[in-house]
């Protein structure tokens, strides 16, 4: 690391990623994937923004510019995917997104040549992959993962569909967009690039609403319509594609139809099982041993190895293969139940439901508090942020459990917080139960 000291701009912009939730551990592979995507200027200046939605006028006075050079900053850093941009009240607002599932999957959704992308590609998978003590770090100290599974609905029984909420229906999430954009599959587009690709189709990546309208608008992602990207979810679970999506009920930004072979999401939830780095489904595959004949099309398409073969033990037929599961391993798409060809195989609804944050702020509130980084999302050095933000993160902070907003008070440090938490907690003891 001693390098990195040389290269300011890029050490501050990593230190500057690192604040996030779930950011992206500095190193010197790293600093070489940031030097790709920013000269060492703009990456000085990103160092410098706020985490929350900024505005041009905000942006310059950081930086110590004129308001109308920091826009053209802004606006070039957007074009090229390195931030995103929207509009809220008439005011053009920015927001440097994450690296991971953020701006590094942004600038492989489409084919370009400002940036070099089979380079990119190259250190990606050498970061993601050399560097797996890094990696196995942003799925440690948290309990939150940040995408979620979602469960192919054609599989689920009619008789437990009462239990499958809107939000664990892909079809609805669709349906529910005000904007939808598909774009290159960044994960298939990378692995391309470095001479493993696979035969899946790569125009699959799902965007929606905001993140949706600033893709479109700078090129990241064409727009389509609601009838089409349903046909295309059809056609992504008919090819075994696994549907994953942000770790929200409400506000969902995208679904990646992805495979198993490519998809960083479901390498890290096979090889960090252990560490759930994926939040499943609230279902479990329920295998019947006495309709296996152990085919293996359901071990082929399991993208969390949950299935494999071993001997029937038949001594009538002594090459008889049957199928055992491991059960904690098994994500709950459904996927094997969509390849078994004698129904050896169903979805069943887990005992215990798997909680899932009520949006993405809910999301990101319990990921910085697991992960001991809470007072980034409070206060910014580098910027004060809006009532809007402050509103949305306290919010966040009172829909936790009574023990968890007490850590999230200790860990602020805040008088404010804390009475704030106390006076909601008196004023709920004093209301009438309602069964």
């Amino acid at each position: 690391m001693s390098h990195l000291q040389n290269r300011n701009g890029y050490s501050s912009l990593m230190e500057r990623l690192e604040r996030f939730p779930q950011g992206a551990p500095p190193s010197e592979l790293f600093a070489k994937i940031l030097a790709l995507l920013f000269t060492e200027q703009e990456a000085k200046l990103v160092g410098q923004l706020p985490m929350h939605p900024f505005s041009a006028a905000r942006a310059a006075h950081a930086w110590g510019v004129r308001e109308v050079e920091a826009y053209r900053t802004l606006e070039g850093l957007a074009e090229r995917g390195l931030l995103l941009d929207t509009e809220q009240e008439g005011e053009k607002l920015y927001v440097l997104p994450p690296p991971m599932a953020g701006f590094l999957d942004f600038v492989l959704m489409r084919v370009r040549k400002d940036v070099d992308q089979p380079a990119l590609s190259r250190l990606l998978d050498q970061y993601l992959n050399q560097e797996e003590e890094y990696i196995r770090d942003l799925y440690t100290g948290t309990s939150t993962p940040s995408t979620r599974i979602m469960v192919d609905e054609d599989q689920v029984p009619s008789s437990n569909l009462a239990r499958l909420f809107n939000y664990e229906r892909a079809t609805e999430v669709v349906r529910g967009a005000r904007r939808i954009g598909v774009g290159t599959c960044s994960c298939r587009q990378k692995m391309r690039h470095v001479g493993r690709g696979c035969s899946a189709p790569l125009e699959t990546c799902m965007v929606f609403d905001d993140l949706a309208d600033s893709l479109i608008r700078h090129g990241h992602a064409r727009e389509t319509d609601t009838q089409r990207c349903l046909e295309l979810l059809q056609q992504s679970r008919e090819q075994n594609l696994i549907q994953v999506a942000d770790n929200a009920q409400s506000g969902v930004t995208s679904i990646c139809n992805c495979c198993s072979c490519c998809c960083e999401t479901l390498v890290r939830a096979r090889k960090f099982c252990n560490l759930q780095p994926v939040s499943s489904t609230n279902y479990i595959a329920e295998l019947r041993p006495e309709r296996c004949i152990g085919c293996g099309r359901c071990i082929d398409a399991c993208p969390a190895e949950a299935m494999r073969l071993v001997s029937a033990n038949d001594p009538q037929h002594p090459w008889q293969r049957r199928c055992v599961q491991d059960r904690e391993r098994c994500l709950g798409c459904g996927v094997c139940v969509r390849v078994c060809r004698t129904s050896a195989l169903s979805l069943v609804p887990k005992a215990e439901r798997v909680v899932t944050p009520v949006d993405n702020v809910h999301r990101l509130v319990l990921m910085a508090l697991e992960r001991g980084k809470l007072q980034h999302l409070i206060w910014d050095n580098r910027a004060m942020f809006n009532h809007r933000a402050m509103a949305a993160i306290v919010g966040a902070i009172l829909r936790l459990p009574a023990v968890k907003q007490k850590l999230a008070a200790s860990e602020l440090g805040s008088r404010y917080l804390g009475a704030l938490m106390q006076r909601l907690a008196e004023r709920a003891s004093r209301m009438p139960l309602r069964l």
